[in-house]
């Protein structure tokens, strides 16, 4: 089977065929390493802008990526296909033909696209925003034009086709607010917890550069079986509220614990005919 290959190799006129075809696969190779270079030269171009660091910037650059990419091989193969004599407004003929006939059995993914358009435009969202779509929250990773990708607090990657995206939360957008409930029991002085509590809010206000406005001591907002609550709250820069809500429960168990003031804790109250009032803590006979 070599020999037979072998043979009919030898019986080929190279010279005949390199200067009849010779120029074409010049001229293929050189539409080939422009396209390189100009996906090359694109690329850097998109990384670069990215480099603002911005949300919108990082939003844009995969999807400015893929079109660039898309739009540099569509031109690149339209032109070798010219060198082969290959009419192009035949092809282009069919190709209309057939994205009707695709787009009836892709309704689907032609709303995803369309979707995914008015995301971008409207700018409902960027890549590191905090949003809630759905059933799903996290930070955006990606949006592009057909899906969107969320990674949420346990590290799980949630893809939401952009057709199902209906109504969206965005929680990056403006100034975030930290609340805090602290429970006081009824044998401590509760106008004393209060003064401690707003006297505190002054110091953490000028330690937490992420406090825009606050904290503030709200008052009294529940009276419970064993404690009063008391609320404060702050606002804060966005997404950084749960941050500061951590820092204030730590330093308002700090303060009380030095000022002598304990937490409240379960209780109950038992009642005996014919014996003193007797009050025990929870989970005691």
């Amino acid at each position: 089977m070599m020999e037979a290959l072998w043979v009919k190799l030898t019986r080929v006129d190279w010279t005949s065929l390199l200067s009849t075809h010779g120029v074409t696969v010049l001229k293929i190779a050189a539409i080939a390493i422009i396209a390189r270079l100009l996906l090359g030269a694109g690329h850097r171009f998109i990384e670069q802008y990215s480099r603002k660091k911005t949300n919108k910037a990082q939003t844009l650059s995969p999807l400015l990526k893929q079109l660039w990419r898309y739009l540099v091989l569509f031109l690149a193969a339209m032109l070798i296909l010219d060198q082969f004599n290959i009419k192009l407004t035949p092809i282009l003929a069919t190709a209309g033909v057939a994205g009707v006939a695709i787009g009836f059995g892709a309704q689907r993914l032609v709303r995803d696209l369309i979707t995914g358009f008015f995301l971008l435009l409207e700018d409902q969202y960027s890549v590191g925003d905090y949003i809630t779509v759905g059933s799903f929250s996290g930070v955006v990773e990606e949006l592009g034009l057909r899906v969107t990708r969320l990674r949420d607090f346990n590290g799980d990657l949630h893809i939401i086709p952009n057709g199902n995206i209906d109504n969206v939360t965005n929680h990056a957008r403006g100034n975030s607010r930290a609340r805090v409930d602290v429970g006081v029991p009824y044998e401590a002085d509760l106008d004393r917890v209060i003064g401690i509590l707003q006297e505190l809010s002054s110091e953490l206000a000028a330690k937490l550069p992420e406090i825009i406005e606050g904290p503030e001591v709200l008052g009294v907002v529940e009276l419970s079986n064993s404690q009063a609550i008391v609320r404060i709250q702050a606002q804060t820069t966005p997404l950084q509220h749960w941050q500061v809500e951590r820092e204030i429960r730590r330093a308002i168990k700090n303060r009380l614990d030095r000022e002598g003031i304990s937490l409240p804790y379960p209780r109950y109250v038992i009642y005996q005919q014919g014996s003193n009032r007797e009050e025990k803590p929870e989970g005691n006979s």
